[in-house]
């Protein structure tokens, strides 16, 4: 708003385009923030990346250490003197670190894409408001978030499956989340009626207008909650813990808590670290930067879906 026989300030009207590195133009609304203030964000976003970053540049470190460093810092290093590869070089070269991620890897993809077909079918049915029983099924699905048969019960329907001491025990206990189906239900209501009824019209079918159309339109929400579900999958120890008694079958995670717990050496390297050519804390530290390894390269690859995939149908459904 200008007066009469003034010139309107060309700094406060002015817009300006965002570049590719700039931050978006603020509202009209917002204040323009102090000095102090952009001081007082950097320094509380500084001191978090710090938080974050420290512990896991000491476990890196501290895996890439020799004894001697390790035994003369007295324990975790801070400052690495050298890098030696010989702690991953043993836990690679075989033996029971080497099976146990094996075993991961292979819960994770195959748990994975069991999981995401279930969730996807099945929130494609209950965002079909003519689909049969799907009012039902959704609030059976819903009672489930907030009720639960509890862990003897669980593990009593396990075991009459004959599902004990297999690799279905790390998979099929925990295949649905009803919170990821929600989302995707949430998503998949906000597609376009009028395409799909065009589609219809066209001939297509369920799975055709399923494969078609709302999966590639759905991309952003089915990449979020398969990382929800591939790390579910990766970081999950508990259902080993109780259903696997062999120790050839125990995935990464449980093997890790071995090590750190002191309680069992992995096969093959007791001789190496009894004869002081490789220190414990150097081969626990070792095991934890491959546990972390994948979720830290999946993650970036998969964080620009996460607006888009999560919040749009969290607002919107």
């Amino acid at each position: 708003m200008t007066v009469l026989g003034t010139r309107p300030d060309p700094d406060r009207t002015r817009v300006r385009k965002p570049g590719r590195w700039s931050a978006p133009p603020r509202p009209v609304w917002e204040e323009e923030p102090s000095p102090a203030g952009q001081a007082g964000k950097g320094l509380a976003l500084g001191l978090a990346c710090l938080a974050i970053l420290f512990p896991l540049w000491i476990v890196i470190v501290t895996s890439l250490q020799t004894k001697q460093t390790i035994d003369e810092a007295g324990g975790l290093v801070v400052i690495p003197k050298g890098i030696t590869f010989v702690a991953y070089q043993e836990l690679l070269g075989g033996g029971q670190v080497q099976r146990a991620a094996l075993v991961s890897v292979g819960v994770t993809v195959v748990g994975t894409l069991f999981s995401m077909a279930v969730s996807v079918l099945c929130a494609y049915g209950l965002s079909r408001s003519g689909s049969l029983g799907h009012r039902w099924i959704l609030m059976t699905l819903l009672a489930t978030m907030f009720f639960g048969a509890g862990l003897i019960p669980t593990y009593l329907l396990v075991q009459a499956l004959g599902l004990t001491d297999t690799y279905l025990a790390l998979i099929l206990p925990s295949a649905v989340s009803v919170f990821n189906i929600l989302v995707l239900r949430a998503f998949f209501m906000n597609i376009s009626q009028e395409l799909v009824d065009s589609a219809r019209i066209d001939g297509a079918g369920e799975w055709r207008i399923l494969f078609r159309i709302v999966m590639p339109l759905s991309r952003a929400v089915i990449a979020v909650i398969s990382l929800f579900y591939a790390v579910g999958y990766w970081s999950a120890w508990f259902n080993a813990s109780i259903y696997l008694t062999d120790q050839d079958m125990m995935p990464l995670q449980n093997v890790m808590i071995q090590l750190v717990q002191k309680q069992e050496r992995p096969v093959g390297l007791s001789a190496q670290i009894n004869t002081g050519q490789l220190s414990p804390l150097a081969i626990q530290m070792a095991v934890m930067v491959l546990a972390l390894l994948p979720v830290a390269v999946l993650s970036p690859f998969v964080q620009k879906h996460f607006k888009k995939g999560m919040l749009t149908g969290a607002v919107k459904g």
